[in-house]
């Protein structure tokens, strides 16, 4: 019966198949074999069938500069680490809704937590945007949280104020900073406010030459934060409901691992609208230098004179 409708693996030895247990029971009972579709997803596990989900493994970016600009990464990164300059893995965690609600995973506990049946925004507190910052050379992560829109300028200010808190004691007299970020978000490549907002509160504001890098579209699983940070903070908080801000602020600081993973955070509360744009004075007045290499991934901006 399912000669025509198996699928499997060479490799592993793992099959399984197209029809689902309750029409191949209704098929078996039209041939006269009443068995229930319980039954017939045991029997389908002896026989080697299993259940699976859709894996996302195939890449939809074919772009010829993917694998040169890891490259260039690898390049500029050694570069870096070879004249003790500071570099920064930045990127936006998924917004969360700050109230009673349910937040994935499992906890040892006596008894379950009950939480809101619906994550309506009216029955919560507030929204909130953690920008992180990992300090790739020191394993140290910080965690700015927004409580407005995740706009470039929410994104700047968020890398402004880990420099001046941590980044210039922690790298006492440099004025490099190498910033490693995704091609999208508020820190898009694309996006110009992004590059005016490090020029003004960044750059100028501290006298820094910031080197910014992007990784390819689609590879943003390979930009340091994903798997040495968020990943991290979500499994400290998983199965917590997040139902005020300084719960979520104590479960980031409070996030260590085997490796030595230390992590600060900080609330910002100001406003940052959306749709802002940057005059054309701002735009013209950047010292905006493309690299040679991929100019529209790599780029540094300088201090204004």
């Amino acid at each position: 019966m399912l000669e025509h409708d198996t699928a499997g693996d060479p490799m592993t030895g793992l099959r399984w198949a197209r029809r689902t247990t309750i029409r191949i029971s209704e098929e078996l009972c039209q041939l006269g074999i009443a068995v229930c579709p319980n039954t017939v997803a045991r029997l389908l596990h002896q026989m080697g069938y299993s259940l699976r989900v859709n894996h996302k493994q195939i890449s939809t970016d074919s772009s010829p500069d993917r694998n040169l600009q890891f490259e260039y990464l690898a390049e500029l990164r050694g570069r870096f680490q070879r004249h003790h300059l500071p570099i920064i893995s930045v990127d936006t965690k998924k917004r969360e809704l700050v109230g009673n609600f349910r937040n994935p995973g499992r906890r040892w506990e006596c008894s379950p937590r009950r939480v809101f049946d619906h994550d309506f925004r009216t029955d919560s507190i507030g929204v909130a945007i953690p920008y992180g910052i990992f300090d790739i050379t020191e394993n140290r992560g910080a965690f700015v949280v927004g409580v407005s829109h995740d706009t470039a300028a929410f994104a700047a200010h968020a890398i402004a104020h880990w420099w001046q808190q941590e980044g210039s004691h922690r790298y006492a007299g440099s004025r490099q900073l190498l910033i490693l970020a995704d091609t999208g978000g508020s820190n898009s490549y694309r996006c110009y406010a992004w590059k005016t907002e490090l020029q003004s509160q960044l750059a100028n504001g501290f006298n820094l030459a910031v080197t910014v890098a992007h990784y390819p579209t689609g590879a943003s699983k390979w930009n340091p934060i994903e798997h040495r940070l968020f990943s991290e903070v979500s499994r400290n908080w998983a199965g917590e409901p997040l139902d005020s801000y300084q719960k979520i602020l104590n479960y980031a600081r409070t996030t260590t691992t085997q490796a030595g993973l230390t992590v600060t955070a900080y609330l910002d509360r100001r406003l940052y609208p959306c749709g802002l744009k940057p005059s054309p004075e701002q735009v013209a007045s950047l010292r905006l230098h493309r690299h040679e290499i991929l100019p529209k991934w790599d780029y540094t901006i300088k201090p204004q004179l």
